[in-house]
């Protein structure tokens, strides 16, 4: 099965996010080809979740898992470690009051 480009993936999420009204901004443009993706997911209420996509050791499926959850300056903190360490990285900022972010839509995977 081969996966769809990371600049594609990131369009089509953006897309899907702006269909539903919430906005989404990217943050710091990755590899197009194959940049790994984090998503930060701010309620604007001063906390912040980031999100990576990992594999589920038991399904062998690609799943987004909680990479760290805090105050928006710890995300942030460590949004800019995991860049230290892949500068190929894209970094998509959600801004919603509810928590959505649409990660777990079957659309997106």
């Amino acid at each position: 099965m081969s996966r769809l480009t990371s600049g594609f993936w990131v369009d089509a999420y953006r897309m899907r996010l702006e269909a539903l009204g919430i906005p989404a901004m990217i943050v710091s443009k990755g590899d197009a080809t194959a940049g790994a993706v984090l998503i930060k997911l701010n309620t604007l209420d001063g906390n912040a979740t980031l999100y990576h996509r990992s594999f589920n050791l038991m399904t062998g499926e690609r799943v987004w898992d909680v990479l760290v959850s805090g105050s928006e300056q710890q995300i942030d903190g460590s949004v800019a470690k995991q860049r230290s360490f892949d500068p190929d990285i894209w970094v998509i900022e959600v801004e919603d009051r509810e928590g959505r972010h649409l990660l777990d839509d079957p659309s997106l995977a």
